[in-house]
This record gives structure tokens, C-alpha cells and sequence, in this order.
């Protein structure tokens, strides 16, 4: 795996379609679709689950032939105002259709049987704080461990205020040695207000067999296979981005890069 920044396809329509296939993993898949008023996005899940994420705009759902009715809650990510959005188990058909400009994310990873299609509502997701000082950041978490609605896929998205670090300090999921760590491959969907900037995220084993520094732009998308993963956003510009996780095993458990250890060790005190 060597390019680990993707740029839209395009602006409109289909912007995104990342599979497990092309990104040279096992588990997650992630596509974008800007819609606009009127337009349908219509998909069967075949043997993933997806959890699709109303970013910005209102649209309505239907599962299986069963309407579930209206979601969205914001215009734009930078409201941060929570989320809102839909479960589809595996082997269902899917629609959406736009009742504004919207723009929507389709999070997926191998499903089970067992689940059923559930709204995410935005009034059940709270904000969470993390971090401090320029390394603090604000989280909602849409679909996290803690809530039993998926068999494979984590999703959450996260906001970091101007200047300031995310993701850090560093710390990795890429092992299979649960409850120590879990293997977790992991997207970054990443949004800038104002929109002409730029962040930096840097991607690297402690053993230097991986170490990739990419600069990023608003919309695009950045692959976390393996290794460290901190981001970061300059001065006067403030940075949005949506996480799609998903492993063997639907638990998020990391291990904090030994050099940086003695920043939590200074925080927790």
C-alpha cells in the first residue's frame, strides 16, 4: 500500500468509492455522495453492514421497502451540531433520496446476520471532550462499542479547533492481541472551514517501516492501515474529520507510541 491520500473523483454525484479491494485491506470501505435536491442514491449491502451518515442536508430513508422516514440535522459539519443516521444489517436494499443539498457518507465492513436497520438520532449523540491545550479536540460519537448496533463497523467523527493536534499524542490499533490492542483499519474523511487550507497527518510504525507525511485539502480522504496517526490544522483554520474503523473484532483497544508516553503521564497528573 503506497498512496494513502485519496482525492475525490469528482464534485458532484459519487465523490468518493473506496473498497476494501482498493484500498489493499480487509474491512473497511467508505464512499461520499453530494446530492443534490431530488436525487436518489439506491444500494444493496450484500455482505457488509453499512451505517449511513447524514452529513450535511435532509433527505428520507427506505430499508428493504420500509420507510424510516426523514434524517439530517445541520447544513453543514461546522454547525457542530450532532449527527444524524441509519444502520442497514447486511443483504439489504437501501435508498436515499435528497430533500435539500445534501451530502452523505456510507460507512461499511463485513456484516452478520442478527441486526436490524436503527435511526441514529442526533439528540442521542452528546459531545465529548479530549484533550488539552493544543491537543484538545471535540467528538461525537456516532457509532462507538459502548452502543451494540453493528457487528463490525466504529464510526465517529471529531472537531479540532485551529491550530491544534488531533489523533494525538500518537497511538495505534493495528494488532490483534485484544484486550491489549485490536486490529483496526481506519479512514479519515477530512474537512477544513475556510475551505482553501490545509492540515498535515503523518502515518508511521515505530519500527520505520511505514512513515508517510501527507498534506491534505478540504474533502479528502487520508487511509490509516497500520501505525501512528496524528493530524494537525495551522492557525486560522479549523478541522473536521469522520472516522471509519472496523477489525476482526468490533473493540477499540490502542497502544500510545513509547516516545510520546510521557505527555499522558504529565496530562493525567
Amino acid at each position: 500500500m503506497e498512496n494513502l491520500l485519496i482525492k475525490p473523483l469528482k464534485e458532484e454525484g459519487k465523490v468518493f468509492d473506496i473498497s476494501p479491494e482498493s484500498a489493499g485491506w480487509k474491512y473497511v470501505g467508505f464512499k461520499l455522495y453530494k446530492l443534490k435536491e431530488g436525487e436518489t442514491v439506491c444500494e444493496n449491502t450484500a455482505n457488509e453492514e453499512a451505517i449511513l451518515v447524514f452529513l450535511e442536508g435532509y433527505g428520507t430513508t427506505n430499508i428493504q421497502g420500509k420507510d424510516m422516514g426523514r434524517l439530517g440535522s445541520r447544513t453543514s459539519v461546522f454547525e457542530k451540531k450532532p449527527p444524524s443516521g441509519i444502520y442497514v444489517p447486511f443483504q439489504s436494499a437501501w435508498e436515499v433520496r435528497a430533500k435539500t443539498e445534501m451530502t452523505l457518507a456510507i460507512c461499511t465492513a463485513p456484516g452478520e446476520s442478527g441486526f436490524k436497520p436503527k435511526r441514529i438520532e442526533s439528540e442521542e449523540i452528546q459531545l465529548l471532550e479530549r484533550g488539552k491545550g493544543a491537543n484538545k479536540r471535540f467528538i461525537y460519537n456516532i457509532a462507538m462499542e459502548d452502543n451494540p448496533i453493528a457487528s463490525s463497523l466504529l464510526v465517529t467523527e471529531v472537531f479540532t479547533p485551529q491550530g491544534n493536534w488531533s489523533s494525538y499524542p500518537p497511538h495505534r490499533h493495528d494488532e490483534n492481541d485484544y484486550p491489549n490492542i485490536t486490529y483496526l483499519e481506519e479512514t479519515y474523511y477530512h474537512r477544513l472551514n475556510p475551505n482553501n487550507g490545509f492540515g498535515f497527518q503523518r502515518i508511521f510504525s515505530e519500527d520505520n517501516s511505514l512513515d508517510s507525511t501527507i498534506s491534505f485539502s478540504d474533502g479528502d480522504v487520508v487511509l490509516v492501515p497500520r501505525g501512528h496517526h496524528p493530524c494537525g490544522v495551522p492557525y486560522g483554520y479549523e478541522l473536521y474529520y469522520l472516522n471509519v474503523m472496523a477489525g476482526p473484532i468490533r473493540k477499540w483497544r490502542f497502544k500510545n507510541h513509547p516516545d510520546f508516553d510521557w505527555l499522558y503521564q504529565r496530562d493525567s497528573n
